[in-house]
């Protein structure tokens, strides 16, 4: 059985007893005859995404590490899943975070350090751990986004309990003072090797969980960002926008991700230093009008490179 096909039927198998309180007795026969096709296929993918942290500035060839006495701008901090970690991608420049940071650094000439806080196989209730571990080391991030959620619909979790969750990390980094972008639960119904009508008990519950997430993420003083509206692209052009595995995104769609991302950070990284009592220091001023000047130019664009994707910045007015 080919990664694909097992990625589909392995979620099928932990889905099935979804259906079994609300469906019909023959709808619950066919999940359950789907599941147990599915039963011991092949295991979870144990590869390591691409380690990626370090320094960011426009045009460097690759990181430089960050060291305690090597300044920054802004610190970038990831959270979340595989997804957020990069897991299918199979070089640093294609990671999300790697694409946020150079997206950054790129438009605003600002240097950026990126580390990744984000555990592939994570679910929401994974997130406390990885904020209590920022706050071992060091102080909080200028920014954090997380990516999470889809672990939570293939692992059955409560959507209700699993929003709470995401709410209150956000609700801690934004005590701490981070700006937090929340890339909600992707529309996992794009997969299209899950069969019917799995498919569709999987694009409604992640549907669920990703309003859910939207609300709590607002509510906690984020910004969301509907990763869902990337789903007509994924249907499109599966081939492209999804790994050998059929359920990570592959480098192209981890550009479209981190370019959905990328303008509302900057938004949100803007008004930070606008409101905040550092934006005094000319430094800080400098910073927040390079981010303001990132916010009115003209938006983010894709552009294809051979059998690559890049992010093309704005150029700021």
């Amino acid at each position: 059985m080919s990664r694909r096909t097992a990625a589909a039927t392995g979620l099928a198998t932990v889905l099935a007893g979804s259906g079994a309180g609300t469906a019909s007795w023959a709808a619950y026969r066919i999940l359950m005859a789907q599941a147990g096709v599915a039963r011991g296929a092949i295991g979870r993918d144990t590869s390591k995404p691409p380690e990626a942290d370090g320094i960011y500035t426009p045009g460097c060839d690759r990181p430089q590490p960050w060291r305690p006495n090597h300044p920054v701008d802004i610190h970038l901090m990831v959270f979340g899943d595989s997804t957020a970690a990069g897991l299918g991608c199979t070089s640093c420049e294609e990671v999300p975070g790697v694409r946020i940071a150079r997206g950054l650094a790129e438009a605003t000439g600002l240097r950026i350090r990126l580390s990744t806080k984000a555990i592939s196989g994570a679910t929401s209730k994974g997130l406390a751990g990885q904020v209590d571990a920022m706050f071992v080391a060091g102080p909080p991030p200028d920014a954090a986004v997380i990516f999470i959620g889809a672990n939570d619909i293939t692992k059955k979790h409560s959507i209700s309990a699993s929003a709470h969750r995401l709410g209150a990390a956000v609700a801690r980094l934004r005590g701490a003072g981070s700006v937090v972008v929340v890339g909600t639960c992707p529309d996992l119904g794009t997969v299209t090797a899950i069969p019917q009508p799995l498919r569709t008990i999987v694009h409604n519950w992640s549907a669920r969980l990703a309003k859910a997430q939207f609300s709590v993420t607002l509510a906690a003083g984020g910004r969301p960002v509907s990763m869902r509206d990337l789903g007509p692209e994924f249907l499109t052009a599966p081939d492209r926008l999804f790994a050998e595995d059929g359920f990570h995104p592959s480098a192209d769609g981890y550009a479209l991700a981190a370019a959905h991302v990328l303008p509302v950070l900057a938004a949100g990284l803007a008004q930070r230093g606008a409101e905040s009592a550092q934006a005094r220091s000319a430094q800080r001023r400098g910073v927040t009008a390079r981010l303001r000047g990132l916010v009115e130019s003209p938006g983010w664009r894709l552009r294809r490179s051979g059998d690559s994707v890049h992010i093309e910045v704005p150029v700021q007015n």
